[in-house]
């Protein structure tokens, strides 16, 4: 049974990465309609800031320092997918351009940091662990809990309960309506971009100590958050915390009691999810305007 309640705890600590990655790309899709497959590789890209910046033993400075570099590299690509992505408003052609700058970005990182698998040790401080159910559990993967949890609340208040938070969805229901009072509707649709893309470079920095980094890890990261995605519902904070937490459950068990069929159960999770609700469990109030 102990084995059990630690597998529900590595599901909780990988729904709190899978919600940081995926609430970028849900909120992007959600919101302004656009299908970014280029996700992935900027969650790659966080990965090998960590690898560079993050050494053996190194300091919570230094882990600090490279979630707030990973931040700014993941923002400064958001800004550029959401510059070219601009122009491009039918889906299919999004995807193949986000695509195109997903291959792109995943061969420059291949070239810089080779085809190993890069492993990224957590911070020395955290790099211990705790009893719980009678068993030794990494104290990191606790606080990866805790930062999904302040993650959520806090994008929350802001989506939900700020001004910045009105302007966004004002700009998701009537974009002519807000560029008609004079405020530049391409810089907030930019800026939700870049956050998203953001957070999910975050995302890397933060699972590197438990999945690291190497080619190929951009594709079921992002194969992954899609599932998440579809699963709670675009555009929506709380779908994407729900389908994260469930995504991250049913991977955890599975590998603990079927790990021949741990994948599969993944994407049965998703498809009995579409058979009861085809929106999703929880889908954003506000339509994507046309």
């Amino acid at each position: 049974m102990a084995t059990y309640l630690v597998s529900v705890l590595n599901g909780l600590a990988m729904g709190a990465l899978l919600f940081a990655i995926a609430l970028g790309l849900s909120l992007v899709f959600g919101m302004m309609d656009v299908l970014n497959l280029a996700h992935g590789a900027v969650y790659l890209a966080g990965a090998y800031v960590a690898v560079a910046l993050v050494p053996g033993n190194a300091s919570l400075a230094a882990f600090v320092a490279a979630v707030l570099v990973a931040a700014a590299v993941g923002a400064a690509l958001g800004g550029v997918l959401a510059g070219l992505t601009r122009a491009t408003p039918r889906h299919l052609d999004q995807a193949l351009l986000t695509l195109g700058v997903s291959l792109v970005v995943a061969e420059v990182l291949s070239m810089v940091f080779g085809d190993d698998v890069h492993s990224v040790a957590a911070p020395a401080p955290v790099a211990g662990g705790v009893a719980v159910f009678g068993q030794t559990y990494p104290v990191y993967r606790l606080l990866v809990i805790g930062f999904g949890v302040l993650l959520a609340v806090g994008v929350h208040v802001l989506v939900e309960r700020s001004r910045l938070g009105s302007l966004i969805r004002a700009v998701v229901a009537d974009r002519g309506m807000v560029a008609a009072l004079g405020i530049d509707t391409g810089k907030v649709l930019a800026g939700v971009f870049a956050a998203g893309a953001g957070l999910a470079a975050v995302g890397g920095v933060l699972a590197g100590p438990i999945l690291g980094a190497a080619p190929g890890l951009d594709e079921k990261v992002l194969l992954l958050a899609l599932v998440v995605v579809v699963v709670g519902g675009l555009g929506s904070v709380r779908g994407a915390l729900l389908g994260a937490v469930l995504i991250g459950q049913v991977q955890a068990l599975g590998t603990a009691l079927l790990p021949e069929y741990a994948s599969f159960l993944v994407f049965g999770a998703m498809g009995l999810v579409l058979l009861l609700r085809p929106a999703g469990l929880l889908p954003a109030r506000t339509a994507v305007p046309a």
